[in-house]
């Protein structure tokens, strides 16, 4: 409330005077009140951010749960396996990464749902209330309370705002009790002492902790409620703060009116400290009936003994005294006010509390969007890749297979001849031991007589199939073991390829290609590792039991015969001799090249159905792909810009705009003497004219403070979004950068030596290696992109285009005649005779019209560096050699 307007309670009031302060009280106000107004501008751009951030990742949630649906069952698997990065592949690995973390994001809800409220604590209740006098610059509440703090009842008391003054008993959050006060009974100067005070006795718990609500018409209530709290010998302050504090932003003020400290006002600032660790306003209030009389001022060395004592508490640094400015850069901290003439200082404390509320909160959203962004823009490196290799890795696999196939079907046609010596050495190698096993075998299920007696024709077909069996299978693991040796290299030089590229495959594949692609490797295996070592039920064991069937039809008795270890030898020995080498290398190779026929057609077909999964992904990955660049990283990046710019704007303040140093196609260079602590600065104001504009320039914005900084590249200091641009027309982003001497058009107009640019043309190398080596494409480097610092050392500027390759979409963009030579059609420039045949060399190479022959700037920085250190040489011995100024 303003000047002498009236208190009133529900009956008739006579207006109080002016308190403690008069005018300068409601200066005072004003000023805070401005201080809460501005912070409620920021919270409300904070609040839009986080929601329009909250609705982004819903979408992008939607978008991807559209794009990849939930997991199946892996049929006899485990489903878990294909979870993750492995088994759903990139998109779905990194879903949970996009998304806003549940902490951060309610972290965030509590802080700019926060609104700020003043709460006054004290040594005793005539200081609290000198003090709410004074804020308010009126009489409000009454100054000659007696006694002790310790012994005090009176209740908390809260001030609102509200069209007329109303006094009343309320639980807070609740209704109003049914309490008659004495401020309704009539008129009152100050609210009367009576409502003020809690009535132990009057057996109504209601009545004792209820707060008093006090509304008043007044500017600084306009915007901020003010809590006065409960005296020490009601409830301590420290519990009263910690049941209040949460979901308001507090701005804590500590009245003081005596020299020193008590030992109560000790133990309650540490009880504060230890629970809330709230920064404190201290301010002493001037003696009753003193306010024009100004304290004797005492030197800037000295310390009070109440500044010790809030040192020895850790509320105050030793260094800073009193109430010093703090930068604008660092969190708030307590302060202490000891001359009454100085209670401004309270608005620098507000303006920090408030200040590093909001920092915080923007810092917090800020780091969320620039996580998140750099994850779009490593998932589209990844998707580009993935795009590029998918389909050269399954030709590839296609190749080797091939390879494969037909290396081995040759080694099956060249190598009958050289089997059948190989059987026909084996089998001479082995006679003797196939013989001695056979003499001294044991037969399984035939009973033998030890006589020597002859045995029936049934035992002795059972005997005779033994002893087959065993020289089959003794050979055939031989041979085995034979012709393995002389494939075995290939499986490492060709399957092992193919299995790991396979396993490449796998890693970005939904389940059921993933079941596929292992089936491949079944296939590999099957086909050229495990079908060559022959196990007794394959087709060559087979047709080696039907050659040696035919013994058994050839072999003649006129009586069984005695079972004797001769008799055994014979059998295995007629056996062994009625093998025929050559027929039985044929009938091996045949095999061979049947079962290679089989699986290269079993693999080729496994291979069609890899490929047709990719595809359908492919083209999954190719829209997501487009959505991350067109969509989803921009619109980040805009609200990644408006959390930073507010964050910027916070710490530092909106730039003053100096002269104009130059105009672009879309905005206006200025000169600014100083920002956020960098002088002088260039200040680029840009128009974004539409919505892609803004996005390109948010992740320009985005790329430029990414990067480490170089001393190759232009500084951006920061960023503040203007919206009140050109008298509140439009909306510009303010890009603060390092303020430099000239570009170098402007530098070559006025003539540079040789040496300088040569060393120029090495800087720009260097700047753009740098860019490279962090994944990023300048794309308009021209010569008012380079400055020129006053040693003439070049920094390259203006990332507009500049771009990950993997965020570009295609389009031809930059500035016509400084493009790259397969962008466009013309002349080269003239050959001049001042161009030495290594320079001229260097320069063709440069601009050849195919990319894949111009040299990389790895080579290119150290010829140029070889150029320059021969010429300047020359120039050294020969002053008169060098460049004309208009090349």
């Amino acid at each position: 409330m303003e000047g002498g307007g009236a208190l009133r309670g529900s009956g008739p009031a006579s207006g109080p005077g002016p308190g403690p302060g008069g005018g300068g009280g409601i200066g005072l106000a004003r000023e805070l009140g401005r201080a809460f107004a501005h912070h409620r501008l920021y919270l409300n751009r904070l609040q839009q951010n986080l929601s329009e951030t909250q609705k982004f990742f819903g979408d992008i949630q939607c978008s991807y749960h559209c794009s990849f649906p939930p997991l199946s069952p892996v049929p006899g698997g485990d489903v878990s396996a294909g979870k993750g990065k492995e088994g759903r592949g990139l998109h779905a690995g990194h879903l949970s990464c996009i998304s806003f973390p549940p902490h951060e994001e309610e972290c965030l809800q509590l802080m700019v749902n926060c609104l700020p409220c003043i709460f006054i604590l004290g040594q005793d209740c005539n200081a609290k209330c000198q003090l709410l006098n004074t804020l308010l610059g009126e009489r409000i509440l009454p100054t000659t309370k007696r006694g002790s703090e310790d012994s005090c009842k009176r209740r908390r008391l809260h001030f609102t705002n509200g069209n007329q003054t109303r006094v009343s008993l309320a639980l807070p959050g609740q209704y109003e009790p049914v309490h008659t006060v004495a401020s309704h009974q009539g008129k009152w100067e100050t609210i009367p002492e009576e409502d003020l005070e809690v009535h132990e006795d009057s057996g109504d718990p209601a009545h004792i902790l209820a707060e008093l609500e006090v509304t008043i018409h007044h500017v600084l209530l306009q915007e901020v409620d003010i809590v006065v709290l409960p005296c020490r010998g009601f409830q301590p302050p420290v519990d009263t703060l910690g049941e209040l504090v949460n979901g308001v932003l507090p701005v804590v003020i500590f009245a003081i009116n005596k020299d020193e400290l008590s030992e109560g006002d000790e133990e309650e600032l540490r009880a504060i400290q230890e629970r809330l660790s709230l920064p404190i306003f201290f301010f002493k209030v001037p003696k009753l009936g003193s306010e024009l009389i100004s304290p004797k001022r005492r030197m800037e060395t000295e310390r009070s003994s109440l500044h010790r004592q809030l040192v020895d508490l850790n509320y105050l640094n030793d260094s800073h005294h009193n109430c010093g400015t703090l930068g604008l850069n660092a969190k708030a901290q307590s302060m202490l006010v000891e001359q009454s003439d100085k209670l401004r200082q309270l608005n620098t404390f507000t303006h920090q509390v408030l200040q590093t509320h909001l920092v915080d909160a923007a810092t917090i959203l800020n780091l969320v969007h620039c996580r998140c962004l750099d994850i779009f823009i490593n998932q589209a490196f990844d998707m580009q890749r993935d795009l590029q290799i998918t389909p050269k890795r399954l030709e590839y696999t296609r190749k080797k297979e091939n390879e494969l196939y037909e290396s081995l079907m040759n080694i099956a046609n060249r190598k009958q001849e050289e089997m059948k010596d190989m059987i026909v050495e084996t089998l001479n190698i082995m006679k003797e031991d196939l013989l001695e096993d056979a003499a001294n075998m044991e037969f399984k299920d035939v009973i033998i007589p030890e006589n020597g007696e002859p045995v029936g024709t049934r035992e002795i077909k059972c005997c005779i199939r033994q002893i087959q069996e065993l020289i089959i299978s003794q050979l055939n693991q031989a041979v085995a073991n034979k012709l393995i040796s002389s494939v075995d290299y290939l499986r490492e030089s060709f399957v092992g390829t193919l299995e790991r590229c396979l396993q490449s495959l796998e890693k970005s594949q939904d389940i059921s290609v993933h079941i596929t692609s292992n089936y491949l490797k079944q296939i590999l295996n099957a086909a050229y590792h495990v079908e060559v070592t022959f196990h007794s039920g394959s087709t060559v064991t087979r047709m080696l039991w039907e050659q040696i069937k035919q013994i058994i039809q050839r072999i003649t008795w006129v009586s069984p015969p005695a079972v004797t270890p001769e008799w055994k030898r014979k059998v295995a020995q007629d056996a062994i001799e009625s093998l025929s080498a050559s027929k039985l290398a044929k009938s091996i190779c045949s095999q061979f090249r049947t079962r290679l026929n089989s699986s290269h057609e079993a693999f080729a077909a496994s291979l069609r159905q890899l490929e047709a999964g990719h595809s359908g992904r492919l083209e999954k990955t190719e829209d997501l792909w487009l959505k991350v660049r067109k969509d989803h990283a921009p619109r980040l990046a805009r609200l990644s810009l408006e959390s930073r710019s507010l964050q910027d704007v916070l710490l530092h303040r909106k730039p003053k705009l100096g002269q104009e140093l130059g105009r672009g196609q879309y905005g206006v260079v200025y000169l600014c003497d100083n920002w956020g602590g960098h002088f002088p600065c260039a200040l680029k104001s840009v128009v974004p004219p539409d919505e892609k504009h803004w996005n390109d320039l948010a992740l320009e914005f985005h790329y430029m403070r990414s990067l480490p900084k170089h001393e190759r590249l232009v500084d951006l200091h920061g960023s503040v979004i203007d919206y009140n641009y050109g008298g509140g027309s439009s909306i510009a982003v303010l890009l603060i950068m390092e303020r430099l001497h000239r570009d170098l058009y402007t530098g070559l107009k006025a003539g540079l030596i040789l040496e300088l640019r040569l060393q120029i043309a090495l800087d720009v190398v260097e700047g753009i290696r740098f860019l490279h080596s962090q994944g990023l494409v300048h794309r308009d480097i021209k010569l008012k992109n380079v400055l020129l610092d006053k040693q003439n050392r070049a920094k390259i500027t203006d990332l507009g285009f500049c771009k990950p390759e993997a965020m570009m979409s295609g389009s031809i963009v930059g500035t016509p005649i400084h493009m790259a030579p397969e962008l466009f059609t013309g002349a080269r420039p003239e050959r001049l005779p001042v161009f030495d045949e290594e320079c001229w060399q260097l320069m063709e190479a440069c601009w050849d019209g195919d990319p894949s022959r111009r040299p990389l700037l790895g080579i290119v920085q150290p010829m140029l560096q070889g150029i320059m250190d021969r010429l300047c040489k020359s120039n050294s011995e020969q002053p008169s050699r060098g460049l004309d100024d208009s090349t």
